[in-house]
């Protein structure tokens, strides 16, 4: 999924977060909240074709990819919090373009989850607007994302921040693999 130019940084803006939210950097000492976090994003997909196929070992593996994520210069994760307790991540990549289409850089958003009792209050917005502040303070203009297919509930809430589908990414199993 992607987004038209600035589309996000528009409608993000249109519409308060929730007063309680706050979004913060997550720093290496965040790592156990992180790795917690995008799994529970996996887990929520367990029926899928990709993200369903979970490995026994993903919280290891995650724990090292995620941990080389957060020392990154060129990416960046958001938390986000409401009272003590941390309900949301996105997840942002500067992201290099196609050297024959214009950008040829963009924010590529991965990531993004909102645990259940915390949706429709803001939260994704609140996130979204910390991750159109890194991309524009990169010089960055454009913003693309990938969401599971058929998902009402992503569709919508991408929709309602201004992203408007420009592909579909389709797979399958090779013959005689299975």
């Amino acid at each position: 999924m992607g987004l038209a130019p600035h589309a996000a940084s528009s409608s993000a803006s249109q519409h308060p977060a929730a007063p309680d939210v706050r979004v913060r950097r997550a720093m290496p000492r965040d790592l156990g909240t992180v790795v917690k976090l995008r799994l529970e994003l996996l887990r929520e997909h367990t029926e899928h074709p990709i993200y369903g196929r979970l490995r026994a070992d993903a919280r290891e593996r995650a724990a090292e990819l995620f941990g080389a994520q957060l020392l990154s210069d060129a990416e960046v994760m958001f938390l986000a919090e409401s009272g003590e307790e941390i309900v949301g991540i996105l997840r942002c990549v500067e992201s290099i373009g196609s050297p024959l289409l214009e950008p040829s850089r963009y924010v590529y958003v991965s990531s993004a989850y909102v645990r259940p009792a915390h949706r429709r209050r803001g939260v994704l917005r609140a996130l979204l607007r910390e991750a159109d502040a890194w991309g524009r303070a990169r010089g960055l203009d454009e913003m693309r994302l990938h969401n599971v297919a058929g998902s009402g509930a992503a569709e919508g809430a991408w929709g309602a921040l201004g992203f408007d589908v420009v592909e579909q990414v389709r797979s399958r199993r090779l013959p005689g693999t299975d």
